[in-house]
């Protein structure tokens, strides 16, 4: 034990020189990303006075205040708030708090995307990745410290002292090994932060995957509620059109029109109802798509607010801080990969240096086991090791290069995923702007073209008009409902793109990271 206490004052320097690590240190590359997000274009703003107009709802002839009774309904017109503005940069404090649960106020989809996280086979995966490298990162961290391992060695031994004379006796051991690598050039510390770097991408890696699947859950819902309303639009248009073939039968027989009039009004029934098995037929798939994505067997989805509901209380925060894409998990994830990578360059370079070691033993030994631990039966040993690489034949030059090239790529990539979220965000942003601006025009134009189909339908009941004149009335009117609810499903998904091209919430949360 005395020996020992000398040797510890000698073993404490040596781990304070270990404390060095070569290689590079992680320094975050610079991405040139401007500080405000893109302003409209000219011709953009040569025509925004037109979208306030519609937007207002003036119009050039005022409308009936009530609309006839066998006029189909379609979609309603929604009262939006005016969440319009100059997006433009602001601190990164001043955030607005919105999660996706604020952004769409639906209780059903809400609780369609609970659903989707807690059961989705993709975001288990993930987990499991996670659980993955986090134990590799403890293997890392504790190849840094001594292994101990107790060791009990029993035998008996023949010792032959002269020619014809031997003496033969038991040995037994009970000691403690120990085995310690010191990591003076930080090949071990490098390591350990590369772990810990693959590590932290993993949890990216599950906040990317959930982020995909909030707004893959959100878009698959949204685009169900507008084939909802296109059947509803369908039906009610099957409706309209059997009672127009019904008003034609009876001119028929009245001798006021031909049978060929009769039967066009005829073949427009049955196209609404092919129309309306068609909606049938994707409204079922699109369930099915749907249920996957929640993780169970395709089944009825359950529906919430209407599409046209869901956009009286849509709203998006304005001057959003061009910063936020720097928090995108895709963007951490490809980071922390560099990070990574760039600790692999220093382990690399370390193995080019002696390794130096540390062997030691202490125990007890004896005859027999009752005897072993005996004041006489102490024994230790210390050994220091030191393994200089002389010749590997230029593999460990060409393990550094290698690294080297391995953090260029994953610099490169870091930067490419700034580039891509930046662009993917400006695009957000454009749809932002613009599928409002459509919605409200095809609102208009769906407005116009009602109030010409009622005019041509009176027309044709007074006899001023031919059916062909309906016919296209109604069919317009048709093609533009439908275009209306897919103008209003998109101004809501340019709301979930805007959502996952920021990387989620607006402000960040322990909730929400």
């Amino acid at each position: 034990m005395l020996a020992l206490r000398k040797v510890a004052p000698r073993l404490l320097a040596l781990l304070v020189v270990a404390g060095c690590a070569v290689g590079p240190n992680y320094k975050r590359p610079d991405v040139e990303v401007a500080p405000a997000w893109r302003a409209p274009s000219k011709s953009e703003d040569s025509v925004r006075s037109f979208f306030d107009s519609l937007a207002s709802g003036k119009n050039l002839i005022a409308p009936p205040t009530t609309a006839p009774a066998d006029t189909p309904s379609g979609a309603a017109t929604v009262r939006r708030p005016d969440w319009r503005a100059s997006y433009e940069t602001r601190p990164l404090d001043a955030t607005t708090g919105v999660s996706w649960a604020e952004l769409i106020k639906d209780p059903a989809l809400q609780a369609l995307i609970d659903t989707a996280v807690r059961n989705n086979r993709d975001v288990r995966v993930a987990i499991a990745t996670i659980s993955e490298f986090r134990a590799e990162y403890g293997v890392a961290k504790a190849s840094y410290y001594p292994q101990i391992n107790g060791v009990v060695n029993a035998g008996r031994e023949k010792i032959v002292l002269v020619p014809g004379q031997s003496e033969t006796f038991n040995a037994i051991q009970v000691t403690a090994n120990l085995q310690w690598e010191l990591d003076f050039w930080g090949r071990l510390r490098r390591n350990s932060q590369a772990a810990r770097a693959d590590y932290l991408a993993s949890e990216e890696g599950r906040r990317s995957v959930v982020l995909t699947l909030v707004s893959d859950v959100a878009t698959a819902y949204l685009q169900l509620r507008e084939l909802d309303l296109d059947l509803e639009i369908s039906q009610r248009t099957l409706a309209s059109r059997q009672q127009t073939l019904g008003l034609a039968l009876r001119r028929y027989q009245q001798g006021l029109i031909s049978e060929l009039d009769v039967r066009q009004f005829e073949s427009e029934v049955d196209n609404s109802a092919v129309s309306i098995a068609d909606f049938q037929r994707q409204i079922a798939q699109q369930e099915n798509a749907l249920s996957v994505l929640l993780g169970h067997s395709p089944a009825p989805i359950a529906r919430g607010l209407s599409l046209t509901e869901v956009l009286g209380t849509f709203v998006l925060p304005t001057d959003l801080p061009a910063e936020l894409i720097a928090r995108r998990p895709d963007v951490r994830q490809a980071e922390e990969a560099f990070v990574a990578a760039n600790a692999r360059i220093g382990a690399a370079q370390a193995a080019l240096f002696p390794t130096v070691s540390l062997s030691s033993q202490y125990g007890r030994q004896g005859d027999k086991f009752n005897n072993t631990f005996n004041q006489n039966g102490e024994i230790y040993q210390i050994f220091g090791g030191l393994s200089i690489p002389l010749f590997r034949g230029g593999a460990l030059r060409s393990a550094l290069s290698a690294a080297r090239a391995r953090a260029d790529q994953a610099r490169f990539s870091y930067e490419q995923a700034t580039l891509v979220a930046r662009r993917e965000a400006e695009d957000a942003f454009v749809g932002v702007r613009t599928s409002r601006d459509q919605a409200v025009a095809q609102q208009r134009q769906v407005d116009a073209l009602r109030r010409a189909f009622d005019l041509a339908n009176r027309r044709y009941q007074n006899g001023v008009s031919s059916y062909l004149e309906v016919l296209d009335a109604e069919r317009n009117l048709f093609t533009s409902e439908l275009a209306l609810t897919q103008a209003q499903r998109l101004e809501l998904v340019s709301g979930v793109q805007l959502y996952k091209a920021l990387g989620g919430p607006w402000s960040e949360t322990p909730a929400t990271r």
